[in-house]
């Protein structure tokens, strides 16, 4: 079968596409809920020492070429800023700085960067003024290629909470159950920015047209597509289908980017989706024929009704259609209990936010 072609409905509006409502912020339900009640309140990130992510590769440098790599641990520093002072050192461009994936400012960090250095080697001192810095060089290693946007695999998690969750018996019995059940696949409150600020901008931009110079880096097209993604799945755990396969659903291999389209799931692929080895998948806004049919693409045109200037204004921007697992599963995990704090360790894919399982866990204002 041929996927049908995404295509949001023509406005009449006097803007190029219509300021759909927004309302900020979003009431998103958390899937434990229904179950346990709102969590406990409680408190994490206080520091950036209560934050620890790790990113692996599922490769290692190659050992010569012109691009140096640097296994860095960064603390209260954002990735831009790291690069911007790997550039500043090494007397380069910051285009000439690769890495893999953005991390949090308020965290102590783990990750890969790299910088061409053509013909010649870093200076003497590198290591040393880039501790200055805060940002703390692990290992070096020379490679042919530049370190590209995404080529990494997982994060590594290990979160530190305090406040009144870390007594209450209930916060380990929602984190089993997320352990059974799996976790929601929202983005996160960083994504959109303080008070929904990057949506709002995004909103506007879009309303009028997108234009490259007015977002170089795609962030406010990727709040849109993540804010759309979210509300979808919000509908099917208000519906009590973001675990399970609908008819016409497109299913996500666990811990891959492999998808196929399920016409009518049958018994085998629904134990599958219970034991967390398929996940159903929702739509991120673009231009593109969606695999979804039936029931599951029934969903995706609700979205479009809803918010027909967001989805006509990523279209028009030319961002490309694509798919996201509604849901996760948490691998590697442990939970420690300490003398007033409590320790998550946890792994999870590329792109998925650790604030997604803390908000099941906690009540914060963040979250």
């Amino acid at each position: 079968m041929r996927p049908r072609r995404a295509r949001a409905p023509v406005s009449n509006s006097p803007s190029r596409h219509p300021l759909d409502a927004l309302d900020w912020p979003p009431t998103w339900p958390r899937v434990l809920d229904a179950e346990f009640g709102p969590p406990p309140e409680g408190d994490y990130r206080a520091r950036p020492e209560d934050f620890l992510v790790e990113e692996t590769l599922d490769f290692d440098p190659g050992g010569e070429g012109e691009h140096l790599w640097l296994y860095i641990e960064k603390r209260d520093l954002t990735t831009a800023m790291a690069v911007k002072e790997l550039a500043r050192l090494c007397e380069a461009s910051p285009r000439a700085v690769g890495y893999s994936g953005m991390k949090d400012r308020v965290a102590v960090t783990r990750q890969w960067l790299s910088v061409q250095l053509p013909g010649r080697e870093a200076q003497a001192g590198l290591r040393e003024d880039l501790a200055e810095r805060g940002i703390r060089v692990l290992e070096m290693a020379r490679h042919p290629r530049k370190l590209k946007r995404g080529v990494h695999r997982t994060n590594r998690f290990r979160l530190r909470l305090t406040g009144p969750a870390v007594a209450d018996e209930g916060l380990v019995h929602r984190w089993e159950r997320l352990l059974e059940r799996g976790v929601p696949n929202y983005f996160g409150p960083q994504r959109f920015g303080p008070d929904g600020r990057n949506l709002l901008r995004a909103r506007s931009l879009l309303a009028r047209g997108w234009r490259k110079r007015d977002d170089r880096d795609g962030m406010l097209l990727s709040s849109t597509r993540s804010f759309l993604f979210n509300e979808l799945l919000a509908e099917r755990i208000r519906e009590g289908s973001w675990g399970r396969l609908l008819p016409g659903e497109v299913a996500n291999l666990d811990g891959s980017a492999s998808q196929f389209a399920v016409e009518a799931p049958d018994a085998e692929l629904e134990a599958r989706a219970a034991r967390l080895d398929l996940h159903p998948s929702g739509v991120l806004w673009g231009v593109g024929g969606s695999l979804a049919s039936g029931e599951a693409r029934r969903r995706e045109d609700q979205l479009v009704q809803r918010f027909p200037g967001l989805c006509a204004g990523l279209e028009a921007a030319g961002v490309r259609l694509g798919r996201r697992p509604l849901r996760l599963r948490l691998a590697e995990t442990r939970l420690e209990r300490g003398d007033g704090e409590l320790w998550l360790t946890f792994t999870l894919p590329r792109g998925a936010f650790a604030t997604a399982v803390l908000r099941e866990l906690i009540a914060h204002p963040i979250l």
